[in-house]
């Protein structure tokens, strides 16, 4: 059970890890924050939330993973090496599609209630 317990901490130090040394992560971070926020005062359905929820945690992860793996490429070639350079931009590019699939995640459920918004302030 400690053990069990104990691969949390290390999951939390990943994360602290992420915070303080990753831009886009901190960045993702935020927009997650904003989005939530924003969910929360368009009073968004249950359903709805799940799919926010989802969206938020797999940008948050394929960051993560991103990171991870940039430091694992950079530990076993420190030098230039051009399928090193390869692997890094595949991972940028995961983190890129998933960001993007948030994006159209997020304006198919807050665009109509923007527009919904207006269109009743008007």
């Amino acid at each position: 059970m400690n053990k069990f317990i104990r691969g949390f901490g290390y999951a939390f130090k990943g994360v602290s890890y992420a915070i303080k040394t990753q831009l886009n992560f901190r960045v993702h971070l935020v927009c997650a924050i904003a989005v939530i926020g924003l969910g929360y005062g368009l009073h968004i359905s249950a359903a709805e939330w799940l799919w926010v929820i989802l969206a938020i945690g797999l940008v948050l992860a394929a960051e993560a993973f991103n990171t991870a793996l940039e430091l694992l490429v950079d530990l076993v070639s420190p030098e230039y090496n051009k399928k090193a350079g390869h692997i890094k931009d595949m991972c940028a590019a995961a983190v890129l599609l998933t960001a993007v699939t948030a994006l159209v995640i997020g304006l198919v459920i807050f665009l109509p209630k923007v527009i919904a918004l207006f269109h009743h302030a008007a």
